[in-house]
């Protein structure tokens, strides 16, 4: 055949065929693939599989009222339920690659501040009240309006600001940052390492992990974020094997003596929807569901902005695609969380780490999901991964997020002083709601002050009249008596 006639022939073939699965989840058209999906999928999983960990852990650790404590291994059976239905949910429901599983911090207040005032079915029952609070809220519109009510400039420094987080997670997870107990045993700034130098072979593992990580998004190879997880899992094995290691922080990297354990489903349904009121009140009910809504609610919202943006799915007004779709199942989340014992679960700000490794729609959801789901049976096998492996990841992610800090406009004062508060406050105070908060507050502020008050949108005036009650809400307390 000449080669006039094999130019025929391609172009008689047509364009590739795009499959079913590919039209429904857009992955050709959102310049993604399969391949990219697939280790997204991965990635994720792998960045945020410490919480089948870590959850269990905070919220065993806790006792209730009446000193009754959560078993550990339904509490992991319930974690990685929960993650894994409503990533799969997410993925084909809302489109995009945004895991969902209990929410770090939200676990802690459940742990420390609600259960010691009640039972635990009743704090999973104020979860569950504080979910369908922000479900309401999502079919009213209010949610998407607040969120479309954000300039664009404050979005991107919502998005800067989680990197920042995300990276400051990745080196606190390894132990390359640590506080610093004084005296008093109070914590001050920050060190490096515990006693101010690296030390260690699971340091070791992290920094060459940051390294080889960079190294490979510097030279664009394809799945360089899996590859140094995958990488750097082996090297821990191989050294947790050899060396004598005193620990490796939460998961150590060892092969376990069985690799399949029986999941246990009994605190599925373990809650009392209405049972807090009558332990508490109803005033210290309206003010703790009012904190978690609060937090749940922008914590979500700058995720999910933060990795549409990372991801270029914002359209041309900052806005996210099927928004109202994302939140109500996010919304739904919160419900699952609380009905299965396993605390409120949400968006997880770790699913940049796919978006890093090329995901762009709801497809690598299905995989992340899928991976929980095999952690109900395979806990023991998928939780060899360290934290020193994985948190690399975080650190590049990081970078990869705070590159959008070249779009504010750092000479409009009213701009980026309230973006400069949203992006340092962020990792500062270890949480997205306080930077929003903060930033908010900033902007309307200023904006009076220039006597520009009008332009300001009514729901940003409201929900900064709401940060200021949630800053303030232990005086409110003591001025209630509750």
């Amino acid at each position: 055949m000449s080669e006039a006639q094999e130019t025929a022939g391609r172009q008689d073939a047509g364009p590739p065929t795009v499959t079913g699965v590919d039209r429904f989840f857009r992955i050709t058209e959102r310049g993604s693939t399969f391949g990219r999906e697939i280790r997204g999928g991965f990635a994720t999983f792998f960045t945020m599989a410490y919480i089948l960990v870590l959850n269990p852990l905070i919220l065993g650790s806790a006792k209730d009222k009446f000193g009754e404590q959560l078993d550990p291994v339904q509490l992991t059976t319930a974690t990685a339920l929960v993650a894994a239905v409503m990533t799969v949910i997410m993925g084909v429901g809302g489109n995009l690659p945004l895991a969902l599983a209990a929410g770090l911090g939200l676990n802690a207040v459940v742990a420390f501040q609600l259960a010691p005032l009640m039972s635990w079915d009743d704090a999973m029952g104020l979860i569950v009240l504080e979910g369908l609070l922000i479900c309401v809220l999502v079919v009213t519109g209010l949610r998407e309006a607040v969120m479309h009510a954000i300039p664009q400039p404050l979005k991107q420094a919502i998005s800067v600001g989680i990197g920042l987080f995300i990276a400051l997670i990745g080196f606190v997870d390894a132990g390359f940052v640590t506080r610093i107990p004084d005296a008093a045993n109070t914590t001050v700034p920050v060190q490096l390492g515990s006693t101010g130098t690296l030390a260690g072979w699971p340091m070791l593992v992290f920094c060459v992990g940051v390294l080889l990580t960079i190294g490979l998004l510097a030279r664009k190879v394809r799945g360089a974020i899996l590859i140094s997880i995958v990488a750097m899992t082996v090297v821990a094995l191989v050294i947790n094997a050899l060396a004598d290691v005193k620990t490796w922080g939460l998961t150590t990297p060892e092969w376990p003596d069985r690799m399949v354990d029986a999941p246990d489903f009994g605190l599925l349904g373990q809650f009392s929807l209405f049972g807090a009121f009558g332990q508490v009140g109803v005033v210290t009910v309206v003010l703790l569901v009012f904190t978690l809504v609060l937090s749940d609610f922008f914590d979500t919202m700058g995720t999910v902005v933060g990795v549409s943006a990372e991801a270029g799915l914002l359209d041309e007004d900052g806005k996210v695609p099927g928004l109202g779709k994302v939140l109500l199942i996010d919304g739904a989340a919160a419900v699952a969380g609380g009905a299965a014992s396993a605390s409120s679960a949400t968006s997880y700000i770790e699913s940049a780490a796919g978006v890093g490794e090329g995901a762009r729609t709801g497809f690598a959801n299905l995989v992340t999901g899928s991976l929980f789901g095999l952690a109900l049976f395979l806990t023991p096998l998928l939780t060899i991964v360290p934290l020193q492996a994985a948190a690399p990841a975080l650190v590049a992610v990081g970078f990869l997020m705070m590159t959008q800090v070249r779009h504010i406009e750092w000479d409009r004062y009213e701009i980026a002083i309230p973006a400069f508060l949203t992006i340092a406050v962020m990792p500062f105070t270890y949480s997205i709601t306080n930077g929003i908060g903060a930033g908010f507050l900033a902007y309307v502020l200023i904006k009076t002050v220039l006597g520009r008050a009008k332009e300001v949108h009514w729901l940003l005036w409201g929900t900064s009249a709401l940060f200021l009650v949630y800053f303030a809400i232990d005086p409110i307390e003591q001025l209630l008596g509750v």
